[in-house]
C-alpha cells in the first residue's frame, strides 16, 4: 500500500508539473498573439481540454503501473492533485506576469471590462458604471484572483477526474 501512495504522489507531481508548464505555454502564446485582453470562450475550452488530456494520461499511467487497477477514489485524488499543482504553478506565473511582464495588466483589464459593459448596456448610468467598477476592483486583487484560479481548477479537475475515473476504474474482483 505504501508503494501505491508514493507512486500516486509521483504521478500527481509529474503530471501536475506538465499541466502547469503547458498552461504557461498557452498563456505566453496568447500574450505573444496580442490576445491577452480579448480572451474568449475558446481559451477556456482549450484549457479544459488540456486538463482533461493531462489527467487522462496520468490516470492511464497510474493504472498501468498498478496491475491495471484504478479505483474511483484514486482517480479523484490523482486528478485533484494534478489540478492543484497545475493551478499553483499557473498562479505563480500569473503573479510574475502581472507584477513584472505586464504591470498595467489589471488596469487595462478594467478598461476592457468597462468598455464591454458599455457596449452591452449602452443606457447604463454613471452611478451604475461606478458601482460595477468598484465591484470589479474588489475582485481584481491578486489574492482573490489566485484563490479563484485555484478553486476553478479544483472544480474542473474534480469533474474531469470523476468522469475519467468512472470510465477507467477497474478494481480487483472478489471471488
Amino acid at each position: 500500500m505504501e508503494n501505491q501512495k508514493s507512486s500516486s504522489k509521483q504521478v500527481m507531481l509529474n503530471y501536475g508539473l506538465i499541466l502547469g508548464v503547458v498552461s504557461i505555454v498557452l498563456s505566453v502564446g496568447i500574450y505573444a498573439m496580442g490576445k491577452i485582453y480579448d480572451q474568449g470562450m475558446g481559451v477556456m475550452l482549450i484549457s479544459f481540454a488540456i486538463m482533461a488530456v493531462v489527467i487522462f494520461m496520468a490516470l492511464k499511467n497510474f493504472k498501468a503501473g498498478n496491475n491495471n487497477l484504478l479505483s474511483l477514489g484514486e482517480a479523484l485524488k490523482i486528478g485533484l492533485g494534478i489540478a492543484l499543482i497545475g493551478a499553483i504553478i499557473s498562479v505563480i506565473y500569473n503573479q510574475i506576469f502581472i507584477n513584472f511582464i505586464e504591470p498595467d495588466f489589471m488596469e487595462n483589464m478594467m478598461k476592457v471590462g468597462e468598455q464591454k459593459m458599455l457596449e452591452q448596456y449602452p443606457n447604463m448610468t454613471d452611478e451604475q458604471l461606478e458601482g460595477a467598477r468598484q465591484m470589479q476592483e474588489k475582485f481584481s486583487s491578486p489574492l482573490i484572483g489566485a484563490a479563484m484560479g485555484i478553486i476553478g481548477s479544483l472544480f474542473f479537475g474534480f469533474i474531469i477526474s470523476l468522469i475519467e475515473g468512472l470510465i477507467l476504474k477497474r478494481t480487483e474482483e472478489v471471488d
